[in-house]
C-alpha cells in the first residue's frame, strides 16, 4: 500500500474504462485530488518474461481543478513530451542498454503499475494502480501443435468460420498471432528460426507447407486459401511460400527483404533460392554501443545474386507491402521499391503498398515497448532497429487495422465450405 499525505487524502488514480484489458487497448490515466497547478511525476514499470526491468516517467502539471488526464494533458518532460495518451506504456526502457521487451506467452498478461509522485526523481509517491493487458480474448483457445514438421500454437475464437491465417515470426511468439485472432481469425504461429540463427546452415519451405495444409483442414476455417503474416526475415520466406506452395491467398510482408537472405531455402529436398550474402564489416558502430547494419546485405540485383531473388513476380495470391523510412536493419523500403517495379513492369496489380517514413524495423503491435536497440540474432552484437519514437507507435496504430481490413477483404469466408468440413 502507497502512503498518500494528508493534502492527498483524496487523491485518486484511474486507468479507465478499467484496469484489466487487452493488450492493444487504449486506457485513459486520470488523476484527480491534486493541488491546483501542482507539477507531478508519474511512472510506469514493468518486467518483461526474461525478468528484465522496464520504467517509464513523465511530467505533468494539474489543472485549475487538480486534475491530470493523459488523453489532454501534455507531458513537460520525462521519457516522451506532449500529448501521448499510452506514452507511459509505449516508452517502457530496460534498466540495462539493448533489451528488448520480451512477451511471447498467450497465456501471461502484461502487467505494468502506474503510479503519481511528488515532483522530482525521488519524489514520494501519492497512488499506484496495477495495469493488467490481457493478449487472449474471452473464448479464443489456444492450443501447441506438434505434427509432422510442425511446431507451433493455434488460436482460434468462439463459433466461425474464420479467415485461416499463418503467422511466420522470425522467432517463436505468440504475441501477434493472438492478437489477431481476438479479432476474428484462426492463427497458427510458427518459426522460421526454431534453433539459434547462428547454429543454422539452410533452410527449408516443407514445414511451412504443412502449416498451410493443416490450417486449411481444419473445420472452422472459411477462406478457400490461408493469408501468411510476416516481418523481417518472415518477409522472404513468407513470399517464396506464396511463389512456390499451393493456397496462399494473401501476404503481408512488414520490413521484409526481396531476396533469401543469408540463408539458402529449400523445398522438396531442393535448392530453390540462393543465399543473399552480407558482409558484418559494413557495419556502422555509434556512440550506443550499437551499430547499424542496413547496407551489410549485398545487392539483390547483382548479376551474382540474382539466384536468391524471390520472384515475386510469379505470386498469385494478394500482396500487401509494409516498409519503414527509418529502418535501420536493413532496406526494407528499396527492396519494397523494387518488387513493386518490377511487379508493375509484368503487369501486375495483385498488390499495395504501405509507407511509414519515420518508423523503424520493429513494428510491433500497438503499444510495445518501443525499441531503439537490442542484440541481433545473426550478427554478434547489438543493432539499432530505427524510429522515431512518437511516429513509429502511430504506425504500429494505423498497421493493426490495416491488416486487419487487408486479410478480412482477400481472405472472404464461404461458410458452405466450412460446413461440409463438419
Amino acid at each position: 500500500q502507497s502512503f498518500i499525505p494528508l493534502y492527498c487524502a483524496f487523491l485518486r488514480l484511474q486507468l479507465l474504462p478499467r484496469a484489466r484489458c487487452l493488450f492493444d487497448e487504449p486506457i485513459q490515466v486520470k488523476v484527480a485530488g491534486l493541488k491546483s497547478y501542482q507539477v507531478v511525476t508519474m511512472k510506469a514499470r514493468s518486467t518483461d518474461e526474461r525478468w528484465v526491468l522496464f520504467n517509464s516517467s513523465a511530467v505533468y502539471r494539474a489543472d485549475e481543478s487538480g486534475e491530470i488526464d493523459l488523453n489532454r494533458d501534455p507531458s513537460l518532460s520525462g521519457s516522451y513530451v506532449g500529448v501521448e495518451p499510452m506514452g507511459l506504456l509505449w516508452s517502457l526502457s530496460p534498466e540495462t542498454l539493448h533489451k528488448h521487451f520480451t512477451k511471447t506467452k498467450a497465456l501471461i498478461p502484461h502487467v505494468v503499475k502506474i503510479s503519481v509522485h511528488e515532483e522530482g526523481e525521488e519524489g514520494q509517491m501519492l497512488a499506484e494502480v496495477t495495469n493488467e493487458r490481457f493478449l487472449i480474448a474471452d473464448g479464443v483457445s489456444r492450443v501447441p501443435v506438434s505434427e509432422g514438421n510442425i511446431n507451433g500454437v493455434l488460436f482460434t475464437p468462439p463459433e466461425g468460420p474464420f479467415p485461416a491465417v499463418l503467422d511466420l515470426c522470425t522467432v517463436m511468439s505468440e504475441t501477434r498471432a493472438c492478437l489477431l485472432a481476438n479479432k476474428g481469425f484462426m492463427v497458427l504461429t510458427v518459426a522460421v528460426f526454431n534453433d539459434k540463427p547462428r547454429d543454422i546452415k539452410e533452410l527449408h519451405l516443407d514445414p511451412h507447407q504443412e502449416a498451410v495444409d493443416y490450417l486449411l483442414k481444419q473445420p472452422k476455417v472459411g477462406s478457400k486459401g490461408v493469408g501468411v503474416l510476416s516481418r523481417s526475415k518472415g518477409g522472404d520466406v513468407a513470399l517464396a511460400l506464396a511463389v512456390f506452395v499451393p493456397g496462399v491467398e494473401a501476404i503481408v510482408w512488414i520490413n521484409g527483404c526481396s531476396a533469401s537472405s543469408g540463408f539458402p531455402l529449400f523445398y522438396r529436398k531442393c535448392r530453390i533460392l540462393s543465399p543473399l550474402p552480407f558482409d558484418i564489416s559494413k557495419a556502422i558502430p555509434t556512440e550506443s554501443g550499437a551499430s547499424i547494419i542496413k547496407h551489410i546485405l549485398e545487392n539483390p540485383l547483382a548479376e551474382e545474386n540474382k539466384g536468391s531473388l524471390v520472384h515475386v513476380q510469379k505470386v498469385k495470391g494478394r500482396l500487401l507491402f509494409v516498409a519503414s523510412g527509418d529502418d535501420l536493419n536493413w532496406d526494407s523500403k528499396g527492396y519494397m521499391d523494387e518488387m513493386v517495379e518490377r511487379l508493375k513492369r509484368y503487369g501486375k496489380n495483385n498488390f499495395e503498398s504501405v509507407y511509414y517514413p519515420l518508423a523503424g524495423h520493429l513494428l510491433e503491435p500497438p503499444y510495445y515497448p518501443f525499441c531503439p536497440s537490442s542484440l541481433h540474432g545473426v550478427v554478434p552484437f547489438p543493432i539499432l532497429w530505427g524510429g522515431e519514437p512518437t511516429a513509429h507507435i502511430a504506425a504500429e496504430e494505423d498497421l493493426l487495422e490495416k491488416i486487419q481490413e487487408f486479410l478480412k477483404t482477400h481472405l472472404s469466408c464461404d461458410l458452405a465450405k466450412s460446413t461440409s468440413k463438419l
